[in-house]
């Protein structure tokens, strides 16, 4: 099941600190590696994201069941840059008819895949480590972000472990009617959309009657609102976003002395 509760032990020294802090150290640490396309800063970065994963109170056992959806998507990378890339430089690997894969299609490959990788962890590692509820408190307090958006952000986020459950009493129903696909491909892809589509029309409805519930309920009535919970922003804070900076400047630095540094524009 879909769960966006945190996972990390409380009294790990940096999974204690303010979640608008860690939110935005992991915003600045992502945003800065975006700027190259070459595999040595983003490994440099993973390793320095897994090298910080007690300071966190995350095991790496539990970040894996959190990211598995990246190991998803890196195949696809691969997929995608082996039968569609334009350019294939460098030495041919394989070539089986229409495919060929040459060495500079898998270095591509690698360094989007690294880059995925690097811009992700540091989102996973936050929400892992960060109660909705506190973070939408830190937005409010600390970020001065409206308290109808934070509020309704903290509501999605409570509603998406029920999707992983309707989609499996959707499924349930339709079996107990006798729909289904069997060995069929094309049958279970009709299946597939037509449940995805359920499961959005149900999404909808229920996203709908809690805007109009939260609205009856004075979310929108435009007055300051009190708070129960204090998210205090203190010079620690600050500290883990300025070396989130420094560690990822660090490693564009190192990829940059090296000479694989290719910058995502130019």
């Amino acid at each position: 099941m879909i769960s966006f509760e945190p996972v990390a032990a409380p009294e790990a020294l940096l999974a204690r600190r303010n979640p608008v802090a860690k939110l935005a150290a992991a915003l600045v640490f992502s945003f800065i590696l975006i700027a190259t396309l070459d595999p040595v800063a983003p490994a440099i970065a993973i390793a320095v994201e897994l090298a910080l994963l007690p300071l966190f109170g995350v095991r790496l056992r539990v970040l894996a069941r959190r990211a598995w959806p990246l190991l998803v998507g890196a195949v696809g990378v691969v997929v995608t840059l082996v039968l569609f890339a334009a350019e294939r430089s460098g030495r041919v690997l394989v070539e089986a008819g229409p495919v060929v894969v040459t060495s500079g299609v898998l270095l591509t490959a690698l360094g989007l895949v690294l880059r995925m990788f690097a811009v992700a962890l540091p989102g996973v590692i936050v929400f892992a480590t960060t109660d909705p509820t506190d973070l939408a408190d830190a937005l409010i307090q600390n970020a001065k972000a409206p308290a109808r958006f934070a509020i309704g952000a903290l509501a999605a986020f409570r509603l998406v472990p029920l999707l992983g459950q309707e989609w499996q009493m959707i499924s349930m129903a339709r079996r107990a009617r006798g729909v289904e696909a069997g060995r069929n491909p094309l049958a279970k892809l009709r299946l597939f959309v037509s449940t995805a589509f359920a499961l959005l029309v149900g999404a909808i409805r229920r996203g709908t009657r809690l805007a109009v519930a939260m609205d009856a309920r004075g979310f929108d009535a435009g007055v300051p609102r009190t708070v129960a919970r204090r998210q205090r922003f203190v010079a620690a804070d600050g500290l883990l976003i300025a070396g989130a900076a420094v560690l990822a400047g660090a490693a564009l630095t190192v990829s940059v002395l090296l000479g694989t540094f290719r910058p995502l524009i130019g």
